[in-house]
């Protein structure tokens, strides 16, 4: 009887302490200086089920920050065609990546579409190397320099009566993924 009326009581001081310590680790986290001005770098790009110029976007390490990818010219107008840069859009200001050489990967890939004839689905997988566009960066970016070896993956479903990786998709996962090393300021 009496193991019964502990066993309650232990579980709540182990929950308990266990949200205590989860409450000190974030308090910590949070009063922690800021990540170095130079330093490692993690990227994570992604998009689901569009073919469209925009991406969910995390960037940790050196550089903590979230927001969107956009494929754009140049100039700065939307591309489409996701042939020319990046703009990281992040909450604490932008640069943009030189992506043209991974688009061009994902491209040839697709001319070789390895997809299954039977299921008309497929995977690709492309790595380049991405560098910060000089001169890009605003908010806490400006004077980013560096870049990153990414990895841009699709996996995807096509429709029966096109089976082509050219023809409309049933659904479509891309990730961007990968590291490098950036200086900021």
């Amino acid at each position: 009887m009496r193991t019964k009326r502990l066993l309650p009581a232990l579980a709540l001081i182990l929950a308990t302490t266990g949200c205590a310590s989860a409450v000190t680790s974030a308090a910590a986290v949070a009063s922690a200086p800021a990540a170095s001005a130079r330093g490692n770098t993690h990227i994570t790009l992604y998009s689901v089920n569009s073919d469209g110029p925009r991406f969910q976007a995390i960037v940790t390490g050196a550089v903590g920050d979230h927001g969107q990818a956009v494929s754009v010219y140049p100039d700065g107008r939307t591309d489409p065609e996701h042939d020319s840069d990046l703009s990281l859009r992040l909450g604490r200001g932008s640069f943009l990546l030189s992506a043209a050489v991974l688009d061009k990967g994902v491209i040839s890939a697709f001319r070789h579409w390895p997809g299954d004839p039977a299921t008309c689905s497929g995977h690709i997988s492309v790595t380049a190397a991405v560098p910060v566009v000089p001169g890009s960066g605003t908010g806490a970016y400006r004077g980013i320099s560096g870049g990153f070896t990414l990895t841009a993956t699709v996996d995807e479903i096509d429709e029966k009566s096109g089976c082509t990786a050219t023809g409309a998709f049933i659904a479509q996962v891309i990730v961007i993924t990968g590291q490098g090393t950036v200086r900021r300021g």
